[in-house]
């Protein structure tokens, strides 16, 4: 055995004894997943070739360096593995190691940004590629720096599709700066995985997408590893390397035997264990070598210019959006968007053709792009995400993943609501509001016209945190000028008076509905106020709840199913007032027909809200 050898081979030794110390310490965890991906990650942080290039750049004292070399772990239940690693980089102490999974804890079960060297947040399967895919996006294509990004998989996540997703893109794109590392420990939760210890086959699918792979028949032997890692330098593709390892290597009691997934050594198995495996100490951390010490390419930003609609016009505010995101582009040269093969219809085409260079076609693969969206988002881009707000929720365990990273990311859903019209209900977005308002700390913005969502394109942009817009297909007419601002958290009152007898709260297309339904009822002599409530989440609960008590009743009208939608948030906002809130949204299954047939199938068209005000007034 060689020097180098024999010193992987210590860490590798200490890796294993920390592993079972902080699981068994913790009585929880996953010690096997980590320990079949031992000899992978040592080799790979601490190892370099014969000509003594290393395989991973990184400086500890700046784990935010844009010329780091990047690692995830998407199989995160490793998360053992994945802290002793920068335990020996002597990130780490052992007694930091042992709070593992306690509540005040960085070390957490699942690695989250809570530890500073965690990319993005990781454990719900099949989506590190993914976020791996626009880490690489961003190197090669956007800040133009020579760090490579490594993803740790386990071979069950590989019957994920959200995966192949992520390896059909990373080949249309070709990043040969992107290393997946497969760790073929045969054993899932409940057994053996699908294809078993059969790396071939791994390699045949792998290789099918466009990849280069390189198999290990022995993940444990570092006479095999690094030769490997050493064929990845010179990668001219995506490359996929594919080992065959042992889950719980190293530890007799639980080594490649089924039924450990997920479960530590108790306090007695983890002494014999710890007997077994013999002393280790780390007195001299593992040295990690440096990156160059580069920085991303800049581009100076211009001046924001003015959005400019003429007066009494109409526009959709679909169009607004991809204009907004145009003028943006200009002012922010870290904005980048990415669309679903629909920008076309969601208009992001307008930022396209001005910014060809900040675009990427995601394709009809939304759980991909969001995860995509979020690799670009933690590298310092000013991400936005768009598609059909229908399809977005396709996506729902991404988004959710991407609030645990503290995800800058901004998402527009299009051809909201039944008012899409004959392209039927599989094309209808009824369910995002909801969807996104259950994202903690998520702003859920719908403008009513094209100069609000220009103003809360802009907003969206100044926010730092998770943002939707919701636009609309058909055109709407212009009710705003230049000079109107739309704060996060706002609403505007559009018709008041003394004599209100009940309060019209709408967004979107039915904002018009509400006006022109306001319009028939004063004509009647029944005064209502109307609040375009731009600002879903958060609410303007203090103008709410006046309306509320000055009204008596409350009225919203939302293309959107009931539930979860701007009704619900409205009466939880003013469920401490006294008032009657009355909630017009889709309830009916929808089907084909024209905007205006289905506006009125759902009774959320102009006649139903005078009918709904004329029957709560009488009442």
């Amino acid at each position: 055995m060689d020097k180098v050898d024999a010193r992987l081979t210590e860490i590798a030794h200490y890796l294993r004894v920390l592993i079972l110390q902080s699981t068994t310490e913790a009585g929880s965890g996953h010690p096997t997943s980590s320990l079949s991906a031992v000899e992978l990650m040592a080799g790979l942080m601490f190892g370099e070739s014969a000509e003594g290039k290393p395989f991973f750049r990184f400086d500890p004292n700046d784990p935010k360096h844009p010329n780091n070399d990047r690692l995830i772990f998407s199989k995160g239940h490793a998360s053992p593995l994945f802290y002793s690693l920068w335990a020996a980089a002597g990130q780490l102490s052992l007694n930091d190691m042992l709070t593992y999974r306690k509540l005040d804890s960085p070390l957490e079960g699942h690695p989250t940004p809570r530890f500073a060297f965690t990319e993005a947040a990781t454990g719900s399967l099949g989506q590190g590629l993914g976020v791996g895919v626009g880490m690489a996006l961003n190197a090669k294509y956007l800040d133009k720096l020579p760090y490579r990004t490594f993803v740790l998989l386990g071979d069950s996540e590989m019957t994920e599709g959200s995966q192949w997703e992520a390896v059909q893109i990373a080949a249309h794109y070709k990043l040969n700066n992107l290393v997946g590392i497969l760790d073929v420990n045969r054993l899932g939760q409940r057994g053996e995985t699908m294809y078993g210890h059969d790396i071939e086959s791994y390699a045949r699918r792998v290789e099918a997408f466009g990849w280069e792979t390189i198999l290990v028949q022995d993940g444990h032997d570092f006479q095999q590893v690094i030769p490997a890692l050493t064929d990845a330098l010179n990668a001219q593709k995506p490359l996929m390397i594919i080992a065959r390892t042992f889950k719980g290597k190293g530890v007799p009691l639980m080594e490649n035997l089924d039924d450990w997934h997920g479960k530590p050594l108790n306090a007695e198995q983890g002494k014999q264990a710890l007997r077994e495996l013999g002393h280790a100490t780390a007195d001299a951390p593992a040295r990690l070598a440096e990156p160059e010490r580069l920085q991303p390419a800049k581009s100076d930003p211009q001046k924001l210019e003015d959005p400019a609609y003429e007066a009494g016009g109409q526009e959709a505010t679909r169009v607004a959006y991809g204009r907004a995101l145009a003028r943006l582009g200009a002012a922010h040269p870290e904005l980048v968007v990415l669309d679903a093969e629909v920008s076309n219809s969601t208009m992001a085409d307008i930022f396209r053709k001005k910014f060809p260079d900040r675009f990427f076609e995601m394709y009809v693969a939304e759980q991909n792009m969001v995860s995509t969206g979020l690799g670009l988002a933690v590298r310092g881009k000013l991400v936005f995400v768009s598609t059909f707000a229908a399809f977005l929720v396709r996506a729902y365990d991404q988004v959710r993943m991407a609030r645990y990273s503290d995800a800058n990311l901004k998402f527009c859903g299009s051809h909201a609501g039944v008012s899409i019209g004959e392209d039927g209900p599989s094309q209808m977005g009824l369910e995002d509001i909801a969807f996104f308002r259950t994202i903690l700390d998520s702003v859920v913005l719908y403008p009513s016209d094209a100069m609000s969502t220009e103003r809360l394109v802009e907003e969206a942009a100044r926010h730092h945190g998770m943002v939707y817009l919701r636009t609309t297909r058909a055109k709407t007419p212009l009710l705003y000028d230049a000079r109107e601002t739309f704060p996060i958290g706002g609403c505007k009152v559009l018709r008041e008076s003394s004599a209100d007898r009940a309060t019209l709260v709408a967004a979107g297309i039915t904002l018009h509905e509400a006006l022109k339904a306001a319009d028939t009822l004063q004509k009647q002599g029944i005064s209502v106020r109307v609040i375009d409530l731009y600002s879903v989440k958060p609410l303007d609960e203090e103008t709410l709840r006046r309306a509320a008590k000055e009204t008596g009743v409350i009225i919203t009208v939302e293309d959107h199913a009931a539930q979860g939608g701007i009704g619900e948030a409205v009466l939880s906002a003013v469920a401490a007032t006294p008032c009657l809130v009355h909630k017009l949204a889709v309830t009916r299954l929808p089907r084909s027909g024209t905007p205006r047939e289905l506006l009125e199938l759902e009774n959320i068209d102009e006649k139903a809200v005078v009918r709904a005000v004329q029957g709560l007034v009488a009442s």
